[in-house]
C-alpha cells in the first residue's frame, strides 16, 4: 500500500523538509545580534494545482489572513532592505493581494523557465545590481513561520559566515523529503532527493525544508551556473549548496525543533490541519495573556484580534479579522464578530455582529445581529431579535426585543418599545430617523423616514410617525375601534372560524340552551347539581 504524502508535501528542486549544529535554548531564543538582511525573497509562483481550486493557492486563508499574508508579515518583521514576492500564476491577482498586505512589498515575475532555482534568479534579477549581504528565501505557503524563527536562520547564518545555511528538520519518517548529508565533522555536504538516495541516505532522518539564508554574491553567481539538465527540466535550488561547498564556502544549518513552522500547504487536507494549528496556538496566546477560553476546541480566534484580561469567551465562538476585546468582557456563546470593537465589561451573547462597535458596559443579545455601522455607547442595550444597521445608539439607551433600526441616530437614555421598525428605505432611497434623548416610545412604533423625535418625547403603542415630533411630545395615531358583526358567518360560511365563532356564540346563549342542545338531564337532585 503506498505511503500518504507527507503534509510537507513535495517542492519543486528539493524542497522537502527541514539541519546544521542544533542549537541551544527554544526558537526565537539566540541571544545574537545580527543586521538587516539585504532582501528576503517569498516564492508565490507556483499554480497549486493539488488545491483543486479557483483561487490560487497562496490566496487561500487560515486565521483571518492568505498563506502569502503570513509569509509576507513574518519576513518583513526582519526588516529586510528588501522584501519581494515571486510570482506567476494568476500574476495579476496574487499582485493585488501583495500590495493590499504590503504596499511596499517588491514583486517579480517568473518566466517560463522551472524551478525554485530559477524563481529566486528571478527574484535578483529585479532587486539592484551588485546586491551583498544576506538573502533569505521562503514560501508564500508556509503560514506557521514566525519571524522568530527566521531570526534564529539568520543569526546562524551570520555567526558561522556561511555561504548558505539551510532549515532543517528531523522526521520520523522522512519519506519524500530531500535528505540533508554531512560530512565527518558535521558540516552540511549536499541535500540529496529522495529519488537519488541510495540506501543509507534514505535512512537518514534530518530532511529539508526549503528555507534559506545565503551570501547573495555566492547565490547569484552559483544559480548563473545553474541549467535544467535534470528529470524534471528544472533549475534546483538546492544544487547551489553543491556549489558552495565546491568552492571551498561553509555551509551550515539551523534545526527546527518546531517541525510545524516549516509545513506547507498543498491541498485543502493541509489547509484545514494548518489552520486548526495555527488557531490552537492563537487560543494558547490568548490565554496566556489573561483571556480565559472556555472551550478552546470550539473557539476560533484570528491572529490579527487582541482579547483583553479576564474576558470570558463561551463555546462555540469566533472572532475573527480586526476584532478588539476590552477586559472584564462576557462573549458568546455561539456568537461570530468580525472586525468589532467591544469596550470593557460588555456582554455579547448569540450575536452575529461585524464592522461595528459595542461600548463599555453595553449587552447584546441573544440572537442579536449587529450590521455594519452600528455604535452602540456605553451601557447601552441591543436585545432578542434586533437587527441594527448604520445606526447610533447612545449610553444607556436600550432597544430589548424585536425591532429593526437602522439609518438612525438616538439619543442617551432612550427606550424603544418592542417590534419597532426604522422604515428606513422608500423603493427608492435610504432615510435616516433621529430620536432625542431620554425618549420613551411604546411598542409597535413605525418611524417612516425621515423623521425627527425630539428629546423627552413619549409614542403610543402602535403608532405610526410620519412627521416630526417635538420635544415632551406624546405622539399617537389612535383610531376608533371598528367592529362589524356576523363577518365571518357572511363572508367565510362554512370556514373553520365560521364553525368556531357558531360555538361560542352558542355557548354565549347560556347553560340552559347549553344544556337542552346537548339532551342532558337538569333535574333538581343534589348529585347532578354538584357536576
Amino acid at each position: 500500500m503506498p505511503r500518504p504524502r507527507r503534509v510537507f508535501g513535495s517542492r519543486t528542486g528539493g524542497r522537502r523538509r527541514p539541519s546544521g549544529p542544533r542549537l541551544p535554548g527554544p526558537v526565537g531564543s539566540l541571544d545574537v545580534t545580527h543586521t538587516r538582511p539585504a532582501a528576503v525573497i517569498v516564492l508565490a509562483a507556483g499554480e497549486g494545482t493539488r488545491m483543486k481550486s479557483a483561487t490560487p493557492k497562496v490566496l487561500h486563508t487560515i486565521g483571518g489572513r492568505s498563506l502569502l499574508h503570513h509569509a509576507i508579515a513574518a519576513a518583513r518583521g526582519l526588516d529586510p532592505v528588501h522584501l519581494e514576492v515571486v510570482v506567476r500564476h494568476e500574476r495579476d491577482r496574487v499582485a493585488a493581494h501583495i500590495a493590499s498586505c504590503d504596499p511596499d512589498c517588491l514583486i517579480a515575475d517568473q518566466d517560463e523557465i522551472k524551478g525554485t532555482g530559477r524563481a529566486v534568479e528571478c527574484g535578483l534579477a529585479a532587486l539592484p545590481d551588485g546586491l551583498t549581504g544576506t538573502v533569505v528565501v521562503t514560501y508564500g505557503d508556509v503560514p506557521l513561520l514566525t519571524t522568530a524563527t527566521l531570526r534564529d536562520l539568520l543569526a546562524v547564518h551570520e555567526a558561522q559566515a556561511g555561504a548558505v545555511t539551510v532549515v532543517t528538520s528531523h522526521l520520523a519518517d522522512p519519506f519524500g523529503y530531500g535528505r540533508i548529508v554531512r560530512d565527518a565533522d558535521g558540516s552540511v555536504l549536499r541535500i540529496i532527493e529522495e529519488k537519488d538516495a541510495s540506501a543509507d541516505e534514505r535512512l537518514i532522518t534530518e530532511v529539508n525544508s526549503g528555507i534559506y539564508a545565503f551570501d547573495a554574491v555566492v547565490l547569484r553567481e552559483a544559480l548563473a551556473g545553474l541549467g535544467t539538465d535534470n528529470v524534471q527540466g528544472e533549475k534546483y535550488l538546492t544544487d547551489v549548496v553543491g556549489v558552495a561547498r565546491a568552492r571551498g564556502r561553509t555551509v551550515a544549518a539551523y534545526v527546527l525543533a518546531d517541525v510545524v513552522q516549516a509545513e506547507g500547504v498543498n491541498d485543502k487536507i493541509q489547509l484545514a490541519k494548518l489552520g486548526a494549528e495555527l488557531n490552537r496556538r492563537t487560543v494558547e496566546a490568548a490565554m496566556r495573556e489573561g483571556a480565559i477560553i472556555r472551550d478552546p476546541a470550539t473557539t476560533w480566534i484570528d491572529t490579527t484580534v487582541s482579547i483583553g484580561r479576564d474576558t470570558v469567551v463561551y463555546p462555540n465562538t469566533q472572532l475573527l479579522g480586526a476584532t478588539s476585546v476590552g477586559a472584564d468582557c462576557e462573549i458568546g456563546p455561539d456568537t461570530t464578530l468580525t472586525d468589532m470593537e467591544v469596550g470593557d465589561g460588555a456582554t455579547v451573547c448569540r450575536t452575529q455582529a461585524s464592522l461595528s462597535v459595542i461600548g463599555p458596559g453595553a449587552t447584546v443579545g441573544p440572537w442579536a445581529y449587529l450590521r455594519p455601522g452600528t455604535e452602540l455607547g456605553a451601557d447601552g442595550k441591543i436585545g432578542t431579535f434586533v437587527e441594527t444597521k448604520n445606526a447610533h445608539i447612545g449610553a444607556g439607551s436600550r432597544i430589548p426585543h424585536l425591532s429593526y433600526v437602522g439609518d438612525a441616530t438616538i439619543g442617551t437614555g432612550t427606550n424603544i418599545g418592542a417590534a419597532s421598525v426604522f422604515v428606513n428605505y422608500d423603493g427608492v432611497a435610504k432615510h435616516r430617523t433621529v430620536i432625542g434623548d431620554q425618549c420613551r416610545m411604546g411598542s409597535d412604533t413605525m418611524y417612516v423616514a425621515p423623521v425627527t423625535v425630539g428629546n423627552g418625547a413619549y409614542s403610543g403603542a402602535g403608532t405610526v410617525i410620519r412627521h416630526d415630533v417635538p420635544a415632551g411630545a406624546l405622539v399617537i395615531s389612535d383610531a376608533p375601534q371598528r367592529i362589524v358583526e356576523g363577518w365571518v358567518q357572511e363572508h367565510r360560511p362554512g370556514s373553520e372560524s365560521a364553525r368556531a365563532a357558531a360555538a361560542a356564540a352558542a355557548a354565549a346563549e347560556g347553560p340552559v340552551a347549553g344544556e337542552a342542545a346537548s339532551g342532558r338531564h337538569t333535574g333538581d337532585d343534589g348529585e347532578e347539581q354538584q357536576r
